[in-house]
């Protein structure tokens, strides 16, 4: 069937098109409330007024047979808004012209580049000259991460014609180059969010040409970009005032001259990565916490040379309520003075990862107590000169914590996990090499925290991921007991744990070890997780081995990630699609951002 010809649009007619720069979302369309509007006839979804819906006899006569066509374009938006399926949307467009031009914007926003037959179909019609629709204007979000390294600047190019891009995703796109991303950024006015991680080859040029074509941009992923200097990133700082999301993870060439550049010229910050960013030093620190008054999450990881003066300078009596999440894991020089200096102006901290930082005592973490119930994660892991007396002390002020991880604190003993199994919210703990705990340990996590959850009439424990990988005098007793009390056990690593790695049939549910790892690491891996932990349970539960416990007896497996889990929450700082959301509403109580990152997590070897 022949297509009919292009479009015309005319002022009488109900059409979908919009003035909105803004993508529609599918779940929810879009924050206006259509029906509290002051004046809805001045929507840029709808008509200009109820009187431009007078319709030519042909098009009554249509409506006639089909009522529904009548529905103004704002109801058709949303009641399509609502289908998650493409095919869905498509089949809309197939009912009527009325239907097809309300869908085609939801079908064509991010249109579904997952294959190369698919991508191939999406190059075809968006280079389609007599097409009904403009195509190439339609599409609001490209994502070509799923494809990598099949995407070369060569597969980019008919997507230069695509000048309405607010979202583009091109991670992991190994081999696309300086050409192929400028090709596509320049005159791209209005892109919102640019992730290109992992693209090695990409230099200078390409932040040169977002800041001159791209002022509206708010988040930028550059991950992994080793070749992307100062001078660029000031050029961006310069021009893209909106920048809301900085994700700078392992752009070693980048130095305070840059950094303080973005503090001073983006005040609309809200998340800013640093990890292993080598040359930052304590002034790019203190000017971005002084200056960014909205900030909410701040990830210095491995930035070894900030010390306690980047905290210290911070002008007096001033608070920094906004800031939500700070990673400070493996900043070697960070003193308890430091600690309580960021207690003391950041009250409403929710994550604090100090993994690593192995100078801080049970100062730091009395200092931590003042968070009270703001706290929800905390990661002390390494942090060897803490005492039970703190833990214990933490854990009656910040009853909230859902998440602790006390990896390799050598001084805690079964007093801290008694303690810490009272946490009501208690969902993932992490005891890697804390030695000195015992069966005593497990059956207070296995015993008390059902008690609680008990209390809020809530038959069973909420743990999910216990880590306890080198504990040596732990028994098969106190862990068959911690299975079946804990039914949403996800994840339980018991490496290095004799009773467990030296018996075939237990072992038989673990995953398989990393090939990377050595003979010996390998012998002793023994990581439970998903279906592996029931099947597991109801090996121990069978009658046949419910009586043999003739074993002897930390959350800390850098493995965690291959456990297929959706952890990435905090983490994940930027959105596959755009470095997080353009919305920037505050995290309400029971988000958990961060709680998948996993900083500082080293192997169960």
């Amino acid at each position: 069937m022949s297509h009919p010809r292009h479009l015309t649009l005319h002022s009488d007619e109900t059409t979908s098109v919009s003035s909105s720069s803004s993508s529609p979302e599918r779940a929810v369309y879009d924050d206006t409330d259509f029906f509290t509007q002051r004046n809805d006839s001045q929507s840029s979804l709808g008509v200009a007024s109820l009187r431009d819906m007078t319709m030519s006899s042909s098009l009554e006569l249509e409506h006639r047979i089909s009522p529904v066509s009548r529905l103004p374009p704002e109801l058709l938006i949303s009641c399509f808004s609502k289908l998650n399926s493409s095919m869905d949307l498509r089949s809309c467009m197939l009912v009527s012209k009325t239907w097809s031009r309300n869908a085609v914007d939801l079908l064509w926003h991010k249109p579904l580049c997952n294959s190369w037959a698919n991508l191939l179909n999406v190059v075809q019609a968006v280079r389609k000259e007599d097409s009904y629709f403009p195509y190439f204007a339609l599409v609001k979000r490209l994502n070509l991460s799923t494809l990598k390294d099949q995407i070369s600047d060569g597969t980019v190019q008919p997507f230069t014609c695509c000048k309405r891009i607010e979202r583009l995703t091109l991670n992991e796109c190994s081999k696309l180059t300086d050409h192929g991303v400028v090709s596509i950024v320049n005159g791209s006015n209005s892109l919102l969010a640019l992730d290109i991680t992992g693209l090695d080859a990409v230099t200078d040029h390409t932040l040169g040409a977002v800041a001159e074509h791209c002022p509206r941009l708010q988040g930028l992923n550059i991950t992994d970009c080793s070749k992307v200097t100062d001078e660029s990133l000031i050029a961006v700082a310069r021009s893209c005032r909106h920048l809301k999301r900085l994700k700078l993870n392992n752009c070693t060439l980048i130095t305070d001259e840059s950094v303080t550049s973005v503090a001073r010229h983006c005040p609309a910050m809200l998340e800013i990565d640093l990890h292993n960013c080598r040359q930052i030093t304590d002034e790019s620190i203190t000017s971005l916490i002084a200056r960014g008054r909205q900030l909410r999450e701040l990830r210095i990881a491995h930035c070894s040379l900030v010390t306690d003066n980047a905290f210290l300078e911070l002008p007096k009596h001033l608070a920094f309520d906004s800031l939500r999440i700070l990673d400070l894991t493996a900043c070697h020089q960070l003193h308890d003075e430091a600690v309580e200096k960021i207690i003391e102006t950041s009250p409403r901290l929710r994550n604090l990862v100090l993994a690593k930082c192995k100078d801080i005592t049970d100062k730091s973490v009395h200092a931590i107590t003042r968070l009270g119930k703001n706290l929800h994660y905390i990661h002390l892991g390494h942090c060897a000169q803490i005492t039970d007396a703190a833990v214990i002390q933490l854990v009656k002020m910040c009853n909230r914590i859902r998440y602790i991880d006390l990896a390799c604190c050598h001084r805690l003993t079964d007093a801290s996990v008694k303690q810490l199994a009272t946490l009501p919210k208690l969902r993932r703990i992490g005891l890697v090499k804390c030695q000195a705990i015992t069966d005593r340990s497990i059956m207070a996590l296995a015993k008390i925290n059902t008690e609680v959850s008990l209390l809020k009439s809530q038959a069973h424990s909420l743990l999910e991921r216990v880590h306890l990988s080198y504990c040596v005098h732990l028994t098969l007793q106190g862990i068959h007991a911690l299975l079946n009390r804990c039914p949403k056990l996800t994840h339980l690593s018991l490496t290095g744990i004799q009773g467990f790695f030296m018996r075939e049939d237990l072992t038989a549910f673990c995953r398989e070890a990393p090939p990377e790892f050595t003979e010996h690491q390998r012998n002793m891996f023994c990581v439970f997780s998903g279906p592996k932990i029931n099947q597991l349970r109801d090996y121990l539960n069978n009658e046949e081995h419910a009586s043999i416990y003739d074993t002897e007896g930390t959350m800390y497996d850098d493995r965690d990630a291959e456990d297929g889990e959706a952890d990435q929450q905090v983490t994940g700082m930027m959105h596959a699609t755009g470095l997080g959301g353009v919305d920037d509403e505050d995290m309400n109580d029971e988000d958990e951002a961060g709680e998948g990152s996993q900083c500082g997590e080293a192997p169960d070897s």
